[in-house]
């Protein structure tokens, strides 16, 4: 188990909460990707289903539903059916949300209390948010939300309005430093720098062994590029058919490094470049699960805005 140091006012919040006359029914659990967000969103949702006398399960609850990523289609769904490894889909869909309210039509199986954990909400369709917004506007009794969120923004505002939010602080180096020692990995500054404050991005750092690429992504920020070589190397060290999680991987170190960057220069020219780079990247990143990008150039087109945010660099496609 995983103890996070930057739970401690979140957990305050939520005990004051189901301490108090009347427990809000939906809640935001806020704050970037790594933070630790859905491991205290399991656990507050087995203080909140827990009652006194009632044994408790120690693997899956009954009275917690979890919903996140699931089959990618009719093929995917009879391959998880079978135990077989299956590609997920890149949202949460409106069959999902329908499924979990036809449960919430009947009573929680232990206790009085049930929680749905949506991970990570700002992934939901359009359709899907719809759906979940009438549950949210008339929750049935004894039954909280829990919206695991790392873009609020990207949530529908009536959904923002009817939940209360939880922010969850990014980590100082010396707690990433402790987190990463406990966990039995080395404790590498390059790893720490890149994460931006993330124990997730830094244990991906570790296991992915992102180093080569944060030096690469660095010395396209730093000087460009003649010609495609540099963009070449980039996407030679991602792979050319990287999955879900590295891509997501190469996406956070290339946030990190831009905005490091954009923090660190003292020419307000080229401070914008960095800023409008990191938007750009913030939006492909958002692009890229849904839309039909060639798998072996997705890595050229990032390498092509690390590019575009250089002194003196030419143009973002050549």
């Amino acid at each position: 188990m995983i103890r996070w140091p930057n739970h401690t006012d979140a957990w305050r919040q939520w005990r004051d909460a189901i301490g108090s006359e009347r427990m809000h029914h939906g809640w935001l659990l806020a704050g970037k990707s790594g933070l630790g967000k859905r491991d205290f969103a399991m656990a507050a949702a087995r203080e909140l289903v827990a009652q006194a006398g009632v044994p408790q399960p120690q693997g899956n609850h009954p009275d917690i539903l979890v919903l996140t990523y699931g089959p990618k289609d009719d093929k995917a769904e009879r391959a998880a059916a079978d135990g077989k490894p299956f590609e997920l889909a890149r949202s949460i869909r409106i069959k999902q949300i329908r499924a979990m309210q036809k449960r919430l039509t009947t009573r929680p199986t232990l206790g009085a209390r049930r929680v749905v954990i949506i991970d990570p909400a700002d992934d939901m369709e359009k359709a899907a948010a719809n759906a979940l917004l009438k549950s949210l506007e008339e929750p049935p009794q004894g039954t909280f939300f829990l919206l695991v969120t790392h873009r609020p923004a990207r949530l529908l505002p009536t959904i923002r309005s009817r939940c209360r939010t939880l922010r969850f602080p990014v980590l100082s180096d010396s707690q990433l430093a402790a987190m990463l020692e406990e966990s039995g990995l080395p404790v590498d500054p390059a790893a720490i720098a890149a994460a931006e404050g993330s124990f997730g991005a830094a244990l991906r750092f570790a296991e992915q062994d992102l180093a080569p690429l944060a030096r690469e992504i660095e010395t396209l920020l730093s000087g460009g590029e003649e010609g495609f070589a540099l963009r070449g190397e980039l996407a030679r060290l991602i792979g050319p058919r990287a999955d879900r999680d590295r891509m997501q991987a190469v996406f956070d170190l290339a946030q990190a490094l831009t905005a490091r960057a954009a923090r660190n220069t003292d020419d307000a020219g080229r401070r914008a470049g960095l800023i409008d780079a990191y938007a750009a990247l913030v939006a492909l990143a958002a692009e890229a699960p849904t839309a039909n990008y060639d798998p072996g150039m997705l890595p050229f087109e990032i390498g092509s805005l690390l590019v575009a945010a250089a002194p003196a660099s030419e143009p973002a496609h050549g």
